[in-house]
């Protein structure tokens, strides 16, 4: 009895708090046809060099540097994210920069739904076939 009150207790509490979740290019094109926000978060570089997923946000993270400001960063991201519980998916070259993101936002900014497309725009949409655009 014990073991069921435990069990239920982590699965209740694990329902309430939403995680940083990774998906698919083919999941993503579903949530983009229900209007899901793309944040792309690459460097202005790595857009033109290969694109740009239609119709993402391009928001950039971290410089060529690697240093980051998170207060102008998020007064630029809660313009397009406009409450904690709407869902959006994070985008860079590998998926590197938005585990690292997404769990920020995740973790400490608490918001409910934040996706990460598996593989970055390079190994996770290109590589299987998906057009960007310049």
């Amino acid at each position: 009895m014990f073991k069921k009150i435990v069990l239920i207790s982590l699965v209740l509490a694990t329902s309430l708090f939403a995680e940083f979740k990774s998906i698919y290019a083919v999941q993503l094109q579903e949530m983009m046809k229900k209007g899901v926000v793309v944040i792309d978060i690459r460097r202005a570089d790595e857009y033109k060099m290969y694109g740009t997923i239609k119709n993402s946000h391009k928001l950039t993270f971290f410089d060529e540097k690697g240093d980051y400001n998170i207060p102008k960063w998020m007064d630029a991201f809660t313009k397009i994210v406009k409450d904690k519980e709407q869902p959006f998916v994070l985008v860079c070259a590998h998926a590197n920069r938005t585990k690292v993101v997404g769990k920020f936002l995740d973790k400490d900014e608490k918001y409910k739904n934040v996706y990460e497309l598996n593989g970055g725009i390079n190994y996770g949409w290109i590589d299987k076939g998906h057009k960007t655009v310049r």
